[in-house]
């Protein structure tokens, strides 16, 4: 496990966008794992950029979102497809026909999860899968549980999650209660692994994540077993870690 204290918020986007950008560059029809939320928005921005000044080609890449809410259709501006689109694959060349995320209104939950493990797998697995890392440790929509979820799953989202989700709807009572997630197994297989956090409020999940016990309870913490993971994160959500690693 590699640590990577950075002083800001912009580095870390920074860095991230290049750690995405070289593995392209190096093999073209890479296999990319994708993150929501806001913790990854600035590493978009940043590949927006590489790929407006001709660094980057996403022709022949491929793409694999961890999750997608349950109920809500791909035009919901708070679908995670919608989010995708507006915040990366608008502004890239990425082929659409490579662009993969479960599918929310899917009728046969178990059959799209199913598939979606057969595609993972046929592409020929992840090559650089990105995460965040919610406050209470869940990394995809891979909940506090008492075991790891292998495989892509149908997830009753903890209470804690739909709060914090909440800030980007209009009522609480609007925020979904189930989602589909990519299980652990899925992420584990990853060739490379990059965690981004930031914030004081990821602290405690990023100190259970690296120092503590490897638990389902903190569902990052199987990091700890993966051969090339790179923990990178601010100031702020390394606080609790005592001993770090800055890097510039």
């Amino acid at each position: 496990m590699r640590i990577m204290v950075v002083k800001s918020y912009h580095e870390m986007s920074k860095k991230a966008a290049n750690m995405v950008a070289s593995q392209v560059v190096l093999k073209p029809d890479s296999i990319i794992g994708l993150a929501t939320g806001e913790t990854p928005l600035g590493m978009y921005d940043e590949l927006v950029k590489m790929y407006t000044a001709g660094i980057v080609d996403f022709s022949e890449a491929s793409t694999f979102n961890l999750d997608e809410y349950c109920g809500i259709s791909k035009d919901n501006p708070q679908s995670y497809f919608y989010y995708m689109a507006k915040k990366l694959f608008d502004h890239i060349n990425i082929n659409r026909n490579k662009i993969n995320i479960p599918n929310g209104m899917a009728k046969d939950v178990e059959k799209e999860c199913i598939e979606y493990d057969e595609k993972i797998k046929s592409a020929g697995g992840i090559d650089i899968q990105i995460l965040g890392i919610g406050r209470n440790g869940h990394i995809g929509f891979n909940e506090p549980d008492i075991k790891f979820e292998s495989r892509t799953h149908l997830v009753n989202l903890d209470e804690d999650t739909i709060i914090a989700n909440s800030r980007f709807f209009d009522s609480i009572d609007e925020v979904p209660t189930k989602a589909i997630s990519m299980g652990i197994k899925n992420i584990m297989h990853a060739e490379k692994i990059v965690l981004l956090a930031n914030g004081v409020e990821k602290a405690n999940a990023i100190y259970k994540t690296i120092k503590g016990k490897i638990t389902p309870e903190v569902p990052a913490s199987i990091l700890q077993l993966h051969r090339d993971v790179v923990i990178m994160m601010d100031e702020d959500a390394a606080s609790m870690i005592g001993d770090s690693i800055y890097e510039d």
